[in-house]
């Protein structure tokens, strides 16, 4: 059984059940012998029998006849043909041209959009010898979209590029993979949308979930729908004559945890206790909040900013926490009544730094549980975070790593204060992050003085000698320990929040009684050293 994460442990009470789930796959698909001047040529030197009458124009002319025999296909087997607008959401109009025979396989539907892309250009010099080079800007060209309904994977959908190198993206559904599973039928499991929303075996959903790590057969699927969706540009004869073969690569990934409640109304209360205890230590950099939007906004992969959190509230009863990290994200939102679900998305996994070939599928997922369990475990830490009696006074103490003798965090300079805060940000940071990070963070939130890389190793050997930092595996990577995230926490809270409503006591009428005057002379304290205030309550504080 897989590890459960913090929060899942934390609420396990109020869960009926949960499971892990691969969600949208998006694969690269290309052939490496047109990726290079020279493969091009020899392809089409197999083509056509020699370089003579190669050209632009003659490249350009194999997209006319893609186009060509596209259109005629879709006349001749009635099936929909529809053009769109650069940024249109097609997913939502292939889905109400879903075919309603169960057993239908093949393609359904084609669509047509511009895009951009990347072209091989010929240029042709007078004695006779052509040059082939990448144009160094992207054009828009012509991509179609096969929707197809697959016996194992249902609805799958092929992008392919009209244009040599024809460069494809295949994209599948993991929960559609799971749903047609032999061993699903016995799992009593209710699919709303991509997610199971009831079901009483989660455990069981894990399990046939996991096999599609080894079992899912992606190259088999690939094989064989693309070469007949790439039919329309050279048939079978041309395809074997030139030797064009695509290889395959995982470019997008969704992995998803959902967590059943037993009701929906404690579902809502634990959800939006999260949004609202955690967005402010995380120190999250913009929020935003939609009304009534009639679908869900759509922003474009390079366009998304890093990091922020945005909490949306659709037509459609949604709530979005969503936190970006450059090309990588992570969700947690509300799926139907009783589902919680988070979601770690990919958007290229070049940022994953591992692997990223079919046959490494299981290290991509396996990279992607690390993720998610970390994200959770860190939403847990920050909003249950708790303090005892003596670890604030001793944070203050010298410590001892070796034979270096490091001094102690001292929580009433501003320095330290800023660094917590800074730190608290930089924690969700999937594989960590450097002193440079740190550096950089803290001179963006209006530190007044100078904070180099050297000032942000030092501290964070400190703050490593009380167990709040560690290195990842001896690397110049840190990240932030589950002790470290509710330690820095519950004392920002405290800071921010227990300290200035004790002054604001002090200057209220309550305490101006004569019999309270050793109380009152023991609060103004706390306008000095908050650590007097921490041993005379004894403070124990939940986030």
């Amino acid at each position: 059984m897989k590890p459960i994460d913090a929060l899942s442990t934390h609420y396990s009470d109020l869960l009926d059940g949960t499971y892990d789930c691969i969600d949208r796959i998006v694969l690269n698909a290309y052939c490496p012998m047109l990726l290079t001047p020279g493969g091009v040529r020899n392809w089409y030197r197999q083509m056509e029998g020699s370089d003579q009458g190669l050209s632009d124009a003659r490249l350009i002319r194999y997209a006319v006849r893609f186009s060509r025999k596209v259109q005629a296909f879709c006349k001749k087997k009635a099936i929909p043909f529809v053009y769109f607008q650069a940024g249109e959401r097609k997913h939502e109009e292939a889905e109400k041209l879903l075919p309603q025979d169960n057993s239908f396989t093949g393609i359904f539907a084609i669509f047509c959009s511009r895009d951009p892309s990347l072209l091989w250009e010929v240029k042709q010099f007078p004695s006779g010898s052509i040059d082939i080079r990448r144009k160094e800007k992207t054009s828009l060209l012509n991509h179609y979209y096969f929707h197809i309904m697959d016996k194992r994977w249902g609805h799958l959908c092929i992008r392919m590029c009209a244009h040599p190198p024809f460069s494809c993206n295949v994209i599948l559904n993991g929960h559609e993979w799971v749903e047609r599973h032999p061993d699903f039928k016995h799992t009593q499991a209710t699919k709303e949308g991509n997610c199971f929303t009831s079901y009483h075996q989660g455990e069981k959903l894990t399990r046939i979930a996991d096999t599609l790590k080894h079992k899912g057969q992606f190259g088999q699927v690939c094989q064989k729908w693309i070469y007949r969706c790439l039919w329309f540009a050279i048939d079978k004869d041309e395809q074997r004559r030139s030797g064009f073969e695509y290889k395959y690569s995982i470019y997008q990934i969704e992995y998803s945890r959902n967590l059943l409640f037993k009701r929906g109304r404690q579902m809502d209360v634990v959800y939006q206790n999260i949004i609202d205890l955690t967005r402010s230590p995380l120190d999250i950099k913009r929020v935003k909040t939609i009304f009534r939007k009639s679908r869900r906004g759509f922003k474009h992969k390079y366009t998304s900013s890093a990091p922020e959190v945005c909490i949306e509230t659709p037509q459609y009863n949604l709530t979005i926490f969503k936190i970006h990290f450059g090309r990588l994200t992570v969700k947690l939102y509300d799926k139907g009544e009783r589902t919680l679900r988070a979601e770690v998305v990919v958007h290229n996994t070049k940022d994953l730094k591992c692997h990223r070939s079919l046959e490494s599928f299981a290290e991509v997922t396996n990279r992607l549980e690390e993720i998610m369990g970390n994200f959770l475990n860190n939403l847990n830490y920050a909003h249950v975070a708790m303090i005892d009696d003596a670890t604030f006074v001793n944070l203050s103490k010298p410590t001892q790593t070796g034979k270096n003798r490091l001094a102690g965090v001292n929580f009433n300079q501003q320095r330290t204060i800023r660094i917590a805060e800074s730190l608290l940000s930089l924690a969700m940071i999937p594989g960590g992050f450097t002193s440079r990070d740190l550096s950089i963070s803290l001179q963006s939130s209006g530190y007044p003085h100078l904070y180099s890389c050297r000032n942000a190793s030092y501290d964070l050997k400190k703050f490593r000698g009380k167990q709040i930092v560690s290195r990842i595996n001896g690397s110049i990577r840190y990240q932030v320990t589950s002790r470290g995230i509710k330690l820095l926490c519950a004392i920002l809270c405290i800071l921010q929040r227990e300290a200035p409503a004790l002054i604001t006591l002090l200057n209220s009428e309550i305490v101006r009684d004569k019999e309270l005057f050793e109380m009152e002379k023991l609060l103004f304290a706390a306008r000095e050293n908050i650590e007097k205030v921490s041993e005379l309550f004894g403070v124990k504080l939940a986030a």
